[in-house]
């Protein structure tokens, strides 16, 4: 991360925990075989691109994220437990998210807010995403 302000602490291993965590506070909502159906196993995103939860997409997404009163975050990924815990994250922006499209285990990336109240998604997928939901 290139923004100097944040505190950028890694957190090897927490990519699983922190997986289940999204999972149970963005798609908590729905059965386990609704979230075979839509293959949410594969994909966290699914959530959004089968439309199972009400959400932001592209540029006013991105917008969402940015203006979010951000404290501490985390950010990981859909294919590696390799995680991020960001600190003094007000300034936090997409161009600062650790995100490589042409390397499947960090090209899904997901940040999640301490409180679990939103998430902020980039595929890998041209076209598809990013994401933002906020829970009610």
């Amino acid at each position: 991360m290139q923004n100097k302000e944040l505190k950028v602490l890694e957190i090897p291993k927490w990519g699983r925990y922190l997986r289940g965590e999204w999972l149970e506070n963005f798609a908590g909502h729905l059965t386990k075989e609704k979230q075979k159906e839509i293959y949410l196993n594969s994909f966290l995103w699914h959530l959004c691109s089968y439309e199972k939860t009400e959400c932001l997409e592209k540029e006013v997404a991105i917008k969402a994220f940015e203006r979010q009163k951000k404290n501490q975050c985390t950010i990981f990924y859909e294919f590696t437990n390799e995680a991020f815990l960001v600190q003094n994250a007000i300034n936090l922006k997409v161009k600062d998210l650790p995100y490589d499209r042409w390397d499947l285990n960090f090209s899904d990336i997901y940040v999640m807010d301490s409180e679990n109240n939103w998430t902020f998604i980039i595929t890998h997928e041209t076209g598809l995403g990013p994401y933002f939901i906020q829970k009610s």
